[in-house]
């Protein structure tokens, strides 16, 4: 569990830092922005790393006890809720009504990932994990409120047909992570 904490601690960490804004520009006054910007990528690439280490140690532990058995029915929910999770991750990229109603679809894709994660597991690692990046994603976005923010993409205007692309291509990711992604990175077949 060491690897997966200081993971999380490390990335959540850093990306705290653009959630105070004074932070951020001291760090950019004293290194320059391309450096800040190589740091803050380094330090996130390592945390990540960490984090998916730290995971795969953990979940394999023996101090990685059951702390609940989630019902099949969340295993269902948990389904829809990855396809709605992958559809606002598009929508983070793409000029749509979807992207203009959910605000930050980058932060809302990454809360209904967690907690899909949450209702479906109930080990120990899963629930720091899904938890730490659910409160770090409630925390981002009300700091992003009160500031006013548009996020990293600002605001991005788009008709019906960006909609649609939006839906078919969140779609089309959800079923490859669905039958083969999630297999492959994470090792848990989710179907059949």
């Amino acid at each position: 569990m060491t690897a997966l904490i200081l993971g999380l601690l490390v990335f959540l960490g850093v990306h705290l830092v653009p959630t105070s804004p004074p932070a951020r520009d001291g760090l950019i006054a004293k290194l320059g922005e391309g450096p800040y910007k190589l740091a803050f990528t380094i330090a996130s690439l390592l945390g990540f790393v960490l984090i998916v280490w730290g995971f795969g140690m953990a979940r394999h532990s023996p101090t990685n006890m059951q702390l609940w058995t989630p019902p099949t029915w969340t295993k269902h929910i948990a389904f829809l809720l990855m396809w709605i999770s992958f559809v606002l991750l598009v929508a983070a990229y793409v000029p749509s009504h979807i992207r203009d109603k959910a605000k930050h679809p980058m932060l809302a894709a990454v809360k209904v990932w967690a907690l899909a994660h949450l209702i479906a597991n109930g080990d120990l690692a899963g629930i720091i994990l899904f938890a730490s990046f659910l409160a770090w994603a409630v925390y981002d976005r009300i700091s992003v409120k009160k500031r006013n923010a548009l996020g990293p993409l600002g605001a991005r205007h788009g008709g019906v047909a960006q909609d649609v692309i939006v839906v078919v291509v969140g779609t089309i990711v959800y079923l490859a992570m669905l039958f083969w992604g999630h297999p492959w990175l994470i090792g848990v077949r989710l179907i059949g």
